[in-house]
């Protein structure tokens, strides 16, 4: 029966007979699988060989597990089914609904939860008089604003200036 191993830690550039004749003292492997990115299209760093004997996977995860080969470590190990990897949660991310925004196109489905919604917000704007959650009406109306008088003018000579200060003058007199 044969066996597959993950062998990890690989160099970026490794080929396919090199991992070949790196495992040939052991026996010949059946299979050589060397994943490519789908983006770069380029390998990713590991393998997966297959042993037509499970003792000879066995003698070659014992020999080149940690086995330095071209400046680095192997990590060989048992490969697993997919279905068989460990629980990660930033692997399975739930499905979250979709609530309908006030843009979207009132549908026959959706409408009902609009007018539900929307009953219930009017009741708790009105709640309390007063209160955090009514309706902003604006600013108070406390009168007409004052005119400050003061300020620099921009774009006009000393001369001008001397004139329109004079005239303002004449204005409040």
């Amino acid at each position: 029966m044969s066996a597959r191993l993950f062998v990890g830690n690989l160099p970026f550039d490794v080929t396919e007979a090199e991992l070949r004749e790196l495992f040939s003292p052991i026996g010949p492997l059946s299979y050589v699988f060397l994943p490519v990115d789908r983006e770069s299209g380029k390998k990713r760093g590991f393998a997966f060989v297959e042993f037509g004997d499970e003792a000879q996977a066995a003698e070659a995860l014992r020999r080149f597990n940690e086995q330095l080969f071209r400046g680095r470590n192997l990590a060989v190990s048992e490969a697993r089914a997919k279905d068989s990897r460990p629980y990660s949660p930033a692997a399975v991310r739930p499905r979250v609904p979709r609530l309908p925004d006030a843009f979207d196109s009132p549908g026959p489905a959706d409408s009902g939860m609009r007018r539900e919604r929307r009953g219930r917000d009017e009741g708790r704007r009105h709640a309390k008089p007063g209160g955090r959650n009514t309706r902003f009406e604006g600013p108070a109306k406390k009168g007409p604003r004052r005119e400050r008088a003061g300020g620099r003018v921009f774009g006009l000579d000393a001369d001008e200036v001397e004139e329109f200060e004079d005239s303002f003058e004449e204005e409040e007199a």
